[in-house]
């Protein structure tokens, strides 16, 4: 084996590992959670509007404290942070065992999900960001973050048996332990940084316009102060917090929509969801070949029209459910414009100084959009109706790709000059 060989082994052994964080700790941390709300609320008596604040205080705090662990990762040793992690994302899901207030499941929440944080919504696109060159980072992030859509199709069956047959306390225990065990053994053992530039998987890719879009190989890189001095980081936060506010509208209110309005079977909304589970899974993987081989712009046009798609099935639903389930497929599809998105853009634009912070600032944003979108709709659906309403959603729509593909274009040229400016200087 080729000394090229073993440098690229080792960049793709990293991908391994970090489409395991996705496929077990973020999983358990993050996407079984709705699987215990009615045994919880059985067992404990508490009302599910109670219990499901469980879910807007996790994902809050985990936002709150992102660019802080971002900044983290700079001074503390990256295998110290991945353990932190890993006792408050799995030891954090045992603590759910022991819960049996409202306070004690939001405080416990908020750990979960700050270790979540560490190990997976920073530390996984950390970790891509420093293994593998513009190139071939779209792929690699595509691949690593469906790691979260396989570990979901195994593990809602396994925990849904689980509470059936050994209760809820039993599930949190066991599902905790093993979030733990996997997420110490990647964080002590198996998360490690390149040691210089050699080690970085460089990809193949000769495609001249994304060669010139590709400015980050050249060490541009911002901190997060100079980011923030910058016009077209605020037009890229607040393109995310507008594709906070559609995504959080559609993947909270369709299901109610196509039940109490559309009046669509349990078997066809059941359907919906197996559809949008199966093209996200596939979409998150081509999002990333697509930023690859088309560059920023382009993957942002084809996802803007693919997402504005969606938007315009959910109006047609109530003429023909086919247009409920082609909402899904398309919207699942596009499910990388907010799953990778945020971190390939990051990563290109702003390259590897302060990545974790500039990254944990833009997550911060776009938690501000998801956490209040559904209230927003629900206070326009009580103004304006349903109709109205979805059309409002599609004017975000339109606003976040606007605010995305203008911002993109201008860090472009940005950069480039940024770039030419830094050649004169070191020349």
């Amino acid at each position: 084996m080729s000394t090229t060989n073993k440098k690229i082994q080792k960049g793709w052994m990293i991908l391994v590992v970090c489409m395991l964080i996705q496929a077990i700790p973020y999983c358990i941390a993050a996407n079984i959670q709705p699987l215990f709300i009615s045994s919880v609320i059985a067992e404990h008596g508490f009302s599910l509007t109670g219990f499901s604040l469980i879910f807007t205080i996790g994902s809050i705090v985990s936002a709150v404290v992102g660019p802080f662990i971002g900044s983290l990762f700079r001074k503390v040793h990256l295998k110290i942070m991945y353990t932190v992690g890993a006792v408050l994302c799995g030891g954090g899901f045992i603590l759910f065992s022991m819960c049996d207030t409202l306070p004690k499941f939001y405080a416990v929440a908020a750990l979960v999900n700050t270790g979540a944080a560490i190990i997976s919504s920073i530390g996984v696109p950390l970790l891509i960001n420093s293994w593998f060159d513009g190139n071939i980072r779209g792929k690699a992030l595509g691949l690593a973050f469906a790691g979260g859509s396989f570990g979901n199709i195994f593990m809602q069956q396994l925990v849904m048996r689980s509470i059936a047959g050994n209760g809820t306390s039993n599930t949190y225990f066991t599902f905790g332990v093993v979030s733990l065990a996997v997420s110490l053994v990647i964080g002590l053992f198996l998360v490690k940084m390149p040691k210089d530039e050699s080690e970085v998987v460089t990809g193949n890719n000769k495609d001249e316009e994304v060669a010139e879009n590709n400015t980050e190989e050249v060490d541009i890189s911002y901190t997060l102060k100079e980011a923030q001095g910058i016009k077209y980081f605020w037009m890229i936060a607040v393109g995310f917090l507008f594709v906070g506010l559609y995504v959080s509208a559609y993947s909270v209110q369709h299901a109610n929509y196509f039940q109490s309005v559309l009046k669509l079977t349990a078997s066809a909304i059941g359907l919906t969801g197996s559809i949008f589970a199966v093209c996200s899974l596939f979409g998150t993987i081509i999002g990333g070949i697509l930023f690859d081989k088309l560059g920023v712009v382009k993957t942002l046009l084809i996802s803007a029209i693919a997402v504005a798609a969606s938007g315009v099935s959910i109006l047609l639903a109530g003429t023909n459910p086919i247009f409920a389930h082609l909402f899904s497929a398309v919207k699942g599809l596009a499910t990388f414009i907010y799953m990778m998105a945020p971190a390939y853009l990051v990563g290109e634009y702003f390259g590897k100084k302060e990545y974790g912070s500039i990254l944990g600032m833009v997550q911060l944003i776009f938690a501000v959009g998801f956490s209040s979108g559904s209230v927003l709709f629900g206070v326009l659906v009580s103004i304006f109706g349903y109709n109205t309403t979805w059309m409002i959603i599609l004017g975000f729509v339109v606003m976040a790709f606007f605010l995305l593909i203008t911002a993109s274009k201008g860090m472009i040229k940005l950069n480039k000059e940024r770039q030419e400016n830094m050649a004169k200087m070191s020349a």
